[in-house]
């Protein structure tokens, strides 16, 4: 029915869906596997699989922490305004005075409440969730953690690790970077530079400034337009690092990892743990994993009555950044006018059963 919005598992041991067809995946694998019995001992050329930064995308990663910061804030500053609304026993969020009377709760004990949502106060996680994952010093020669490793290794934002990876130089995350490439032994990688460089030259004239700073004293209109903006820009940014670097998901549950592999430490408990020992099924992830938008129903009036769950088939959806700064002020971006469903009138209820 939402051709457009991603659709959510219809049981919980059903895994994701791979964004590569696993059969392209196995014909990579034969022909990196051939490719290395023909030259076991090279020099790995490919970047960044060589340690080394992708030139173009050092300045996309700082516009992506940048447009994180000034997303957060501008949130922050216009829920005080826009009523956000969160079931108290699901993910469900809706934007709007009163929450909706869609019955789509599956929470506890949402049976004996015939599904119908708990309505609470939302925050700015609820708008938009950005999961964490382990932080990698060398994400070439090392980008396996082992479960001993855990309590030791900090873990911060997928979003934000993936600007480190791609260049950013952020206070209390070392990376290691390289002036040269890396070598390839027997599918092995084997870094022969001793000397670890303080900082790269391409990251000379890059520095992680926020752009809150700018938001200060603006209406709430402006601050809706650049909010939107922030959240536009930073999801074809990290859409563009994504392309060369590469982020892992588990299959089952909501962990990513930032790397050319997923890591070992088996915190796993998602359907089928039991005979992975806990460990992860990882796989390609998608942008969605390391940005979650949290699809809400759309919503032309704030005051207006709530939204009827026989009428639900009528309604639009949106990520709920979207909705939040659509009611904040800012103009509708034209890729996302369907999937509103504006051109939909929702009839009354008594003409329910009169609508084809």
């Amino acid at each position: 029915m939402y051709s457009d919005i991603p659709k959510n598992r219809r049981k919980k041991s059903e895994r994701k869906p791979y964004p590569t067809p696993m059969k392209v995946l196995i014909r990579r694998a034969k022909e990196e596997k051939k490719f290395r019995k023909a030259e076991p001992v090279r020099v790995v050329e490919e970047v960044p699989g060589n340690g080394l930064l992708v030139p173009e995308l050092v300045e996309v990663a700082y516009q992506v922490y940048r447009a994180r910061e000034s997303l957060i804030y501008g949130l922050s500053k216009i829920i005080e305004v826009v009523p956000v609304k969160r079931c108290r026993f699901c993910s469900e969020v809706h934007i709007g005075k009163d929450g909706h009377g869609i019955r789509t709760c599956s929470g506890s004990k949402s049976r004996l409440r015939n599904a119908a949502h708990v309505w609470g106060r939302g925050e700015v996680r609820d708008v938009v969730y950005f999961p964490n994952c382990f932080h990698l010093h060398d994400r070439v020669e090392k980008p396996r953690l082992g479960h001993d490793e855990r309590s030791k290794t900090s873990r911060l934002p997928a979003i934000v690790e993936l600007c480190i990876q791609a260049g950013l130089d952020l206070k209390g995350y070392p990376t290691k970077r390289r002036r040269n490439p890396v070598y390839s032994v027997e599918g092995r990688i084997v870094d022969f530079e001793e000397a670890e460089i303080d900082q790269d030259p391409l990251l000379e004239h890059f520095h992680p400034t926020s752009q809150s700073n700018g938001q200060d004293g603006k209406n709430l209109g402006d601050l809706s337009i650049e909010t939107l903006k922030s959240w536009l820009e930073m999801q074809s940014g990290a859409k563009k690092i994504m392309e060369k670097y590469n982020v892992q998901t588990c299959g089952f549950c909501p962990e990513v990892q930032v790397g050319p592999k997923g890591h070992k430490v088996r915190m796993c408990r998602a359907s089928k743990h039991q005979s992975r020992n806990g460990l992860h099924a990882w796989q390609e992830a998608t942008l969605d994993d390391i940005v979650g938008p949290n699809y809400v129903w759309h919503v032309e009036d704030l005051h207006k009555s709530v939204l009827v769950n026989d009428l639900k088939r009528f309604y639009g959806k949106a990520p709920a950044v979207l909705e939040v700064c659509i009611h904040g002020g800012a103009p509708i971006p034209d890729e996302y006018r369907s999937m509103l469903r504006l051109d939909v009138v929702p009839p009354e209820c008594d003409e329910v059963d009169l609508v084809a």
